[in-house]
């Protein structure tokens, strides 16, 4: 699939861009290369001395150093912090957060970046929705599972194991299917974390208390930003939500709050999607149709309860999944 280009809000944006890029920040992007080495500097120091910190606050340091490289693994896919994609892959390639494969998120990502069509189940592989036919297939358990897993508690509780589940099983269909590359991938990622386990081991570190109980936590915190990212709607530029959160989470997730800026311009590296938006705020409200939220605290109130709409996606009656 062809590489979506960038799309400039106007010339002087693109200007403002190719300016900045110039700059010694932005050249030689030295916030990434600062929140690679804070990410992996903490993630092993905080494992090789989780005996002096003890369990409980080494699991929470643990819980967001791993949240956070997942932030880096997603700016690495996009081309930062060098033009080398496999040098990029070689700093990405650790399965800190144990589940997915980096060869795996890369290819899933770029395709939900690259598709026009963008929440359309058929095209994006990074949508929550279903074709029609197939939600029409369900069983009542199988949508009330879903109802559950479409309000803000349990697309932190149980979106994660949904995931692992759907994971697992392509894992699976692939060594089935002997699909050499996908294997070849799932192989390299199984030594590197059979790797990781052994050195837990050696600092006393449970292998199983990891997996449980930080690297379970630090999807479900994923799960935070990702909630309703994205929206069937008609106009393409209504799709992609602009969340206003404060600084904390900003650099957890490294700007991907600003997502319709992201999906716009994906080669701007993370530090750059927020000064792009305050230039042009009341542009990019208007542009995305008001599809803005006032931090992630809106969602907690909106769908504590209530499960959001997003099941049979309205738009794809033609297509068959």
């Amino acid at each position: 699939m062809a590489k979506r280009r960038a799309v400039y809000l106007h010339e002087e944006q693109r200007d403002f861009i190719q300016q900045r890029a110039r700059s010694w920040l932005w050249r030689y992007e030295l916030p990434t290369w600062t929140v690679i080495i804070a990410v992996y500097g903490g993630w092993f120091a905080t494992l090789a001395n989780w005996q002096t910190l003890g369990l409980w606050p080494a699991t929470l340091l643990l819980i967001v150093f791993t949240c956070w490289y997942l932030s880096v693994q997603h700016e690495l896919i996009h081309g930062h912090p060098t033009r080398w994609p496999w040098f990029n892959q070689l700093l990405g390639l650790l399965p800190l957060a144990v589940w997915y494969p980096y060869g795996f998120y890369r290819d899933s990502h770029l395709a939900h970046h690259n598709t026009p069509e963008l929440t359309l189940p058929h095209a994006d592989p990074e949508s929550y929705y279903f074709a029609p036919q197939r939600w029409q297939r369900f069983s009542r358990l199988q949508r009330e599972i879903i109802r559950l897993r479409n309000t803000f508690p349990g697309r932190l509780l149980l979106a994660p194991l949904l995931d692992i589940g759907q994971l697992l099983a392509g894992m699976i269909r692939a060594f089935y299917q002997r699909q050499t590359k996908t294997i070849a991938m799932w192989l390299v990622h199984g030594l590197l974390l059979a790797a990781l386990f052994t050195w837990m081991a050696h600092w006393d570190f449970s292998p199983l208390w990891f997996v449980l109980a930080v690297s379970y936590p630090a999807l479900a915190v994923t799960k935070i930003r990702s909630f309703l990212e994205h929206q069937a709607a008609d106009d393409p530029l209504a799709r992609s939500v602009i969340n206003e959160v404060a600084l904390p989470w900003r650099i957890l997730f490294l700007n991907l709050n600003y997502h319709s800026i992201h999906h716009d311009l994906p080669g701007v590296p993370w530090y750059g999607l927020r000064t792009l938006y305050l230039r042009d705020l009341q542009v990019y409200r208007q542009r995305n149709r008001g599809f803005l939220v006032q931090g992630y605290s809106e969602w907690l109130r909106r769908f504590l309860f209530t499960s959001v709409d997003v099941n049979a996606h309205p738009g794809c009656k033609q297509y068959n999944d």
